[in-house]
Formats: structure tokens, C-alpha cells, sequence
């Protein structure tokens, strides 16, 4: 994030005319405008925080005002955990009367706003309080397993068709635990879910200078799954890719 190697604008998901922005960090206002074809964040009707770590939450303001034209069109919802608005908050007190409403998220409920209907299955082992997320299409599932420490569990709650899996390092350094997930994490989580398509995102240093897209594609021939490597405005078509 701070040097910008890979851009940390967020994910921008689009479904059946509905749009949402998940994880508006650093660049995510400049991203979403200059991206080809352009990304209108007034058109979005929803954000969500899957927690509040700047590289996950710095632009949620601007997007905020963005989506609701400098807060002169009330609309739109706003998702995040309850320790983004009350603890050491990220979302600002005169934002929040831009959006028509707020919805926090807690493990294993259920949400929706336009046609898009998702649910948070779990709390992460992070530092803060984080939700990955689970939508559904066309009766698939696609799965955003974000920032955590591994756990046994843990892919029991995302058995989708798509996984976009948050795979920060290679390896877990030896002197203290880090809580991403790492290569191995990632192998036995794709093992376990036996998605149709997986998809790696949220590199940290030691990802970027393995080269990702080199190890997806080796992680794809081992596994026998298709394994991409996100890049920057990177685009799938769900229909295509499902």
C-alpha cells in the first residue's frame, strides 16, 4: 500500500444493474474514475467495510460523499463492523447522514441491498474485527476470503464457485505470527473449497517479487483449478468465468 506498488483502490462488484464497492482503500475515488471505462461512484448503492485497516478503509469517506453527490442525494448503504463506527473510528460522524442507512456486520448474518444478497459466515482472527464475504449468483457462490490467520475451520465457510483468496505472503515468517494468509494457507484452502475458479489478491512484498502471476499459474497446474493472479483493474465477467 504505502508505495503503491499495487494500487489499493478496493473491488468494485456489479450485479443485475446493482453496484456495490467493497474495501475502499487509498485511491479508490481516482481508480474507479480513471479506469476505462470509467467507474461512476454515484451509481453505487451500497459500500462495504470488511474492516476498518487503512488499506481497506482510507477512501470510505470520499466514497461515501462520491456515492451520494457531496451528500446532496441521500441514498445508498453503508456495511461495516461495529468497531469501525464506535472504536477508533474510520467512518466520520457527517458522513454517515449521507447514506440512507447503515447496516453492521456481524458473523453469520445475512444482507442485501438492491439485487445483491450476501452474507458475512464468520469473524477472521485479525487484529480488528473482520468479516469475509459470501454472495450469491445465479445460484453460485462467490467468496471473498479476506485478511485472516488460517484456522482449521475456515474453509468450510466459503465452499464457492469463485474464491478470491487474500494471500499476503509466501511463507509465515519464523519469529512471529502474522495474521494473513500465506502460499500454503492458500494451496490447502483451494484443496479444501475445490472452487471452479480461484482467484489470489492482496500481495505483500514477498508475493510481488515471487512474481503472483507465475505462482498462481503453478498453483493452478498442481491443483488442477484454474488459479488467477489479480492485477490492477483487473475485470471478470462472472457469466464468462462461471
Amino acid at each position: 500500500m504505502t508505495k503503491q506498488l499495487r494500487a489499493s483502490g478496493g473491488i468494485w462488484l456489479s450485479i443485475d444493474g446493482t453496484n456495490l464497492h467493497i474495501d475502499p482503500g487509498p485511491g479508490a475515488l481516482v481508480k474507479a474514475l480513471s479506469s476505462k471505462p470509467k467507474l461512476d461512484p454515484s451509481t453505487l448503492s451500497g459500500i462495504i467495510l470488511t474492516h476498518k485497516h487503512l488499506d481497506h478503509s482510507n477512501d470510505i469517506n470520499v466514497m461515501v460523499e462520491a456515492m451520494t453527490e457531496g451528500g446532496f442525494k441521500k441514498k445508498g448503504v453503508l456495511f461495516a463492523p461495529a468497531d469501525a463506527l464506535d472504536s477508533d473510528q474510520v467512518v466520520f460522524q457527517y458522513t454517515r447522514n449521507f447514506v440512507e442507512k447503515i447496516e453492521i456486520l456481524k458473523a453469520g448474518n445475512t444482507y442485501q441491498v438492491g439485487e445483491i444478497t450476501f452474507t458475512t459466515p464468520v469473524r477472521h482472527k485479525h487484529p480488528v474485527e473482520t468479516y469475509g464475504l459470501v454472495f450469491n449468483y445465479k445460484n453460485k457462490k462467490i467468496c471473498f476470503i479476506v485478511d485472516t490467520l488460517y484456522f482449521e475451520e475456515l474453509a468450510d465457510y466459503y465452499r464457492g464457485d469463485l474464491v478470491v483468496i487474500y494471500c499476503m505472503r509466501m511463507a509465515s515468517p519464523e519469529k512471529y505470527e502474522v495474521e494473513h494468509l500465506n502460499l500454503e494457507d492458500t494451496r490447502m484452502l483451494i484443496q479444501k473449497i475445490k472452487p471452479k475458479v480461484a482467484v489470489l489478491t492482496h500481495f505483500g512484498m514477498s508475493m510481488l517479487k515471487a512474481k503472483p502471476w507465475e505462482v498462481a499459474e503453478e498453483l493452478g497446474r498442481e491443483l488442477k483449478t484454474k488459479v488467477l493472479a489479480a492485477s490492477d483493474g483487473m475485470r471478470l465477467d462472472l457469466d464468462e468465468v462461471l
